[in-house]
């Protein structure tokens, strides 16, 4: 069931997102990162970047959100926002794209840096659990 845009409240995913900066780990490149996102069941849940010396296990904050999502009781996305060290727009890079869609509640709304879009706008033609076939 798609949620109609203007039944979320993008001022609060928005503030979620600015907390959950202000919470990041980011001694290294010094650009820290908050996400928030709101649950089809209305929870919202938050992540922020965790850096590390070795950059490759750098976590990023929409990790950090799956992972609050799952230990929160699970469920889909239904709309995200994301932050970058200045409260701004930033929208996620394509790994964290495809872990988004990964937890997408259908038609799931991101707000990005031209307004608000669907997953399916901001990763047309994705791949998914949906193209696994069955292996039993």
């Amino acid at each position: 069931m798609t949620m109609p845009a203007n039944d979320i409240d993008w001022h609060v995913l928005e503030d979620a997102a600015k907390q959950a900066m202000q919470r990041a780990y980011a001694p290294y490149s010094k650009f820290p990162v908050g996400a928030a996102a709101l649950t089809e069941d209305g929870r919202i849940v938050s992540g922020c970047n965790v850096e590390n010396a070795s950059y490759g296990l750098t976590l990023c904050a929409e990790c950090a959100l799956v992972g609050q999502l799952h230990m929160t009781g699970g469920g889909r996305i239904a709309a995200f926002y994301c932050v970058d060290g200045q409260g701004n727009i930033l929208m996620p890079c394509g790994r964290c794209r495809q872990l988004l869609y990964e937890f997408r509640a259908p038609g799931m709304q991101l707000m990005t840096t031209q307004g608000i879009k669907t997953m399916d706008q901001v990763l047309p033609d994705a791949f998914g659990p949906e193209n696994l076939e069955e292996t039993t």
